[in-house]
């Protein structure tokens, strides 16, 4: 047997992602304010585009609020339509 050949009799554990959840149906928030730009940012990547439902894990519903909310800032010049490294 080779030194670097490595068997196991059991299957490697891997450590499993953390689940996603929807923070608005867990802490309970109704609203997504367009004015409150500290946490539509959550919501950005670094070029300023919307995140996708799959990476945020919002639900439907709060991911079209979001979105809303997200243009009506771009709109009012509070968030960038598109930026450099804007985190």
């Amino acid at each position: 047997m080779a030194k670097n050949e490595i068997k196991y009799l059991t299957a490697i554990k891997q450590e499993k992602p953390k689940k996603k959840f929807c923070r608005f149906k867990k802490y309970g928030i109704k609203y997504v304010d367009y004015k409150d730009t500290d946490f539509l940012k959550k919501f950005l990547n670094e070029q300023g585009k919307m995140l996708p439902r799959r990476l945020s894990g919002n639900s439907l519903k709060y991911q079209r609020k979001v979105a809303d909310a997200i243009k009506r800032s771009r709109q009012m010049a509070m968030l960038p339509y598109v930026t450099d490294l804007f985190k």
